[in-house]
C-alpha cells in the first residue's frame, strides 16, 4: 500500500504534486465554499484511474491539525486490495433505508471486508441508512463513515463518487480481499445529567415529545438565552438514547433542525418511542480524552497505513480553537506510520462495542486502514 495525503487552500494552491496518479482510491474533505467544479477537476487530473470519494464538511482535518475552507485528500495505492464504488440519490429521508440496502445490494461480494460511505447530511435518516447496508451485506462486514456537513448553517451539503459531488448523494466504497487489516474505534466524552426522560413520541428521526412534554420546549428551558441559536446551539446539549432492545448500547443524538410550528426536532438518527433520553454536556478536556480513545480502540498491528477520522460538528462547536487538541490527540495515538485524514460531520458511522456498526453523534470515530504484505 501507498498513500499520498495532500490539502488544497486559497492561499496556496495544493501542497503536493500528486505523485501517486496510479491510486485506487481518494478520499476528500472539502468546505461547502471550497468544493468548486475546478477543485474536482484538478483532482480527476491528479489521480485519473482512482475512485473519488468525497463530501463537504463543517471542518478539514488534516495531519493533526484542523482547518476551515480548505480540501483535505487521502489517495491510496492497494497492492492486493481491490475497491468497487456505488452511489444512490434520494429526494427525501424516507428512502434512507432502500438506498442503504441498494448500495449494499450493489457491493457485496464473498470476499468485501469493508465499506467506507459518505452521505448527504440533512436529507438522510443515518440509522436507517445503516440498517439497510447491514442488510445486503450482514454484520460480519465493517461499515463506517460519516454524514456531509455544511459548517453550522445546517443547510444544503453534497456528497460525490466519481462525479462532482452534489445534494441527496450517498456515495460508498466496498473494500476486498483478505490482504485488507481494518480497525475501528468511537468515543464520546460526553456525560449525561439531569433526569432521564422516556420518548413518549417520534416518528423516525424527529422528536416530538419526551415524558409527554414538548422535547423543543424542553431544549429551550435548558437553553435559555442561547435557545434563539437553535438548532445549533442545541449542539452543545447532545441527548444519550437507551433502547429496550439493547439496553447494553447507548448510542448519541444530535440535533439537525427545527420545526418551531410543530414544536419538534429533527435529529442525525432514529429516536425510537419508548426508549429513555438523558441530556449530556462535556468539558474540554473529556472531549480530547474520548478522542484518544477511539485511537486507541481504532489501533491494529501493521506497520504502515492511514487513518480516517469522522468528528462530530458539535464536539468542534464546544471546542472552538482547541478543536485542534482531539485530532492531536488522536494523531499521536495512532503514530507517524499512520498518517490521517477526515472531516466534522453531521453525523459519524462506526460499529459499536459489540460489533455491528450505528450512527453515532457527537464522537470521534476513526477507522484505521493496513494492507499485508505479499
Amino acid at each position: 500500500m501507498k498513500t499520498e495525503r495532500c490539502c488544497w487552500t486559497k492561499e496556496r494552491g495544493w501542497s503536493a504534486e500528486g505523485g501517486l496518479a496510479a491510486a485506487d482510491w481518494v478520499l476528500y474533505f472539502a468546505a461547502p465554499e471550497a468544493m468548486e467544479t475546478v477543485r474536482h477537476d484538478e483532482l480527476r487530473q491528479r489521480y485519473p484511474q482512482a475512485l473519488l470519494l468525497g463530501c463537504t464538511t463543517g471542518g478539514e482535518i488534516v495531519s493533526d491539525d484542523v482547518q476551515d475552507g480548505t480540501v483535505s485528500v487521502m489517495a491510496v495505492k492497494f497492492d492486493s486490495v481491490s475497491v468497487r464504488g456505488a452511489e444512490r440519490e434520494i429526494t427525501n429521508v424516507g428512502e434512507s433505508f432502500s438506498a442503504g440496502e441498494a448500495i449494499g445490494a450493489q457491493l457485496n461480494s464473498a470476499d468485501l471486508r469493508a465499506i467506507f460511505v459518505l452521505s448527504d447530511g440533512t436529507r438522510v435518516n443515518g440509522t436507517e441508512l445503516v440498517r439497510g447496508l447491514r442488510k445486503a451485506v450482514g454484520d460480519q462486514v465493517v461499515v463506517s463513515g460519516g454524514l456531509a456537513g455544511d459548517g453550522a448553517r445546517f443547510g444544503t451539503t453534497r456528497t460525490g463518487l466519481k462525479g462532482e459531488p452534489a445534494s441527496g448523494v450517498i456515495g460508498a466504497v466496498g473494500l476486498y480481499g483478505s490482504a485488507l487489516q481494518i480497525g475501528h474505534g468511537s468515543a464520546g466524552g460526553w456525560v449525561p445529567f439531569g433526569p432521564e426522560r422516556r420518548i413518549t413520541r417520534a416518528e423516525g428521526n424527529v422528536l416530538y415529545e419526551l415524558d409527554g412534554q414538548p422535547a423543543l420546549d424542553l431544549y429551550k428551558h435548558y437553553l435559555g438565552e442561547e435557545a434563539s441559536k437553535l438548532p445549533a446551539s442545541a449542539l452543545l446539549y447532545p441527548l444519550i438514547i437507551r433502547r429496550k432492545d439493547q439496553p447494553g448500547e447507548p448510542l448519541v443524538r444530535t440535533i439537525l433542525g427545527i420545526d418551531a410550528e410543530k414544536n419538534a426536532m429533527t435529529f442525525a438518527g432514529d429516536m425510537p418511542e419508548g426508549a429513555v433520553a438523558q441530556l449530556m454536556r462535556a468539558s474540554l478536556s473529556q472531549l480530547v480524552d474520548g478522542a484518544a480513545s477511539a485511537a486507541e480502540s481504532a489501533q491494529i498491528e501493521a506497520d504502515s497505513g492511514f487513518a480516517v477520522l469522522v468528528s462530530c460538528i458539535g464536539r468542534k462547536l464546544l471546542m472552538g480553537q482547541r478543536t485542534c487538541d482531539e485530532v492531536d490527540a488522536a494523531a499521536s495515538v495512532l503514530g507517524t506510520s499512520f498518517p490521517t485524514v477526515g472531516f466534522y460531520s453531521y453525523g459519524e458511522i462506526a460499529p459499536c462495542a459489540g460489533g455491528f456498526a450505528d450512527l453515532h453523534n457527537q464522537t470521534m470515530t476513526i477507522t484505521t486502514f493496513a494492507e499485508l504484505a505479499a
